[in-house]
């Protein structure tokens, strides 16, 4: 039986993260993954770096994380582009909100500033007449989330990291995991594996949450930032049986990726015509050229959700050397990095640089 420092269970964005460093810090790293490396979540993500306001935790993990992104900024594997956020109001309540939302992101160190109507439509013509104005952030970014999980991995392997890819973890033992091959790993677990995580820790729930994404042809030009409604946290952050909000994001490529749909109890992989349908919708009413463009490839993916909201990051209380780093619902690209920094500081026994008592596991075992 080989012995590790860490075995990482799941080969997602979060996973590899988490490999990559912690080879970066001299462990004897193994990975498991039973599919394709970057698959479920990290397949189906819009790869959007972005400082989300609405929890506190949450922001300073996304912060936090979005300074460690800078290091791939040009790096080709990556697909970065600096587009910025345009977040865009409707309404005059929306619109009034923008100020908290700026002083926010200020006191988490995030530049954001208020943009009048006027200025909107230079930013981006091709949005739907009437709009109220908006929020810019101009630093942020979009990856490609597959990409970037294969890079990482191949990061960890040169750093000597052993990858069992076509293997599936089938249970936790007291020194470390078991194989469906009938093999055993032993060494301090952490398990990634977002959506399937209670298939080995059934005491830490997790829910489902289908989304929808439909990518276009390649129209460049058309739309310059990533762009997003003000009540995007409503849908994304709500507990709704379905909802969908606006989200759309030019790629490096000149296609155009449309979001985003939220939908509960919902297990199938099935395309549904009819949320579909209604994320279309939601997306034409802020840019009506939209409906003019020609889509590539419609597909669906499950956001892992915890019963807070908030990912499981940190050692499992009840069960010796076993770590956790899942949860993370839509902002697992964005946290990726810091979760892994967040983690292995923790394994390490070092101060980290952000608080991870929001996002200990413990909170779903009182």
């Amino acid at each position: 039986m080989a012995a590790f420092d860490l075995i990482v269970i799941g080969a997602g964005i979060v996973g590899t993260a988490c490999a990559e460093l912690a080879v970066r810090e001299g462990l004897r790293v193994a990975v498991v993954e039973s599919g394709a490396v970057g698959g479920g979540a990290t397949s189906a993500a819009m790869g959007h770096l972005v400082a989300m306001d609405d929890d506190p935790a949450e922001l300073a993990l996304s912060r936090y994380s979005l300074g460690l992104w800078e290091r791939f900024a040009s790096l080709p594997e990556a697909e970065f582009s600096r587009c910025g956020t345009l977040w865009v109001a409707r309404e005059d309540s929306e619109f009034a909100s923008v100020a908290a939302k700026i002083a926010r992101l200020a006191a988490a160190g995030v530049h954001a500033r208020r943009i009048e109507a006027d200025e909107l439509y230079r930013l981006e013509p091709a949005l739907a007449a009437g709009l109220r104005g908006g929020m810019l952030v101009a630093d942020e970014a979009v990856v490609y989330p597959p990409r970037v999980a294969l890079h990482l991995l191949g990061l960890a392997r040169e750093g000597g990291a052993s990858c069992l890819l076509g293997r599936r973890a089938i249970g936790l033992s007291a020194d470390g995991v078991r194989l469906d091959d009938g093999s055993s790993l032993i060494g301090p677990v952490l398990v990634a594996t977002g959506c399937a995580l209670p298939e080995l820790l059934p005491r830490l729930p997790m829910r489902s949450r289908k989304g929808h994404l439909v990518i276009t042809e390649r129209y460049p030009g058309r739309v310059h930032h990533q762009l997003l409604e003000l009540g995007y946290a409503d849908s994304a952050h709500g507990d709704a049986d379905s909802s969908v909000a606006f989200n759309v994001q030019p790629r490096p490529t000149g296609q155009i990726l449309i979001g985003s749909s939220r939908e509960f109890g919902v297990d199938d992989r099935e395309v549904s015509p009819a949320m579909l349908r209604r994320m279309l919708e939601r997306a034409f009413a802020f840019v009506p050229m939209l409906r003019e463009l020609q889509a590539l490839r419609v597909w669906t993916g499950f956001r892992p959700t915890t019963f807070d909201g908030r990912p499981y990051i940190g050692a499992v209380a009840d069960r010796a050397h076993t770590w956790v780093a899942a949860g993370h619902e839509g902002l697992g690209v964005t946290t990726a990095l810091g979760t892994a920094r967040l983690l292995i500081d923790q394994m390490l026994g070092r101060a980290p640089a952000i608080d991870p008592a929001p996002f200990l596991p413990a909170r779903a075992l009182q």
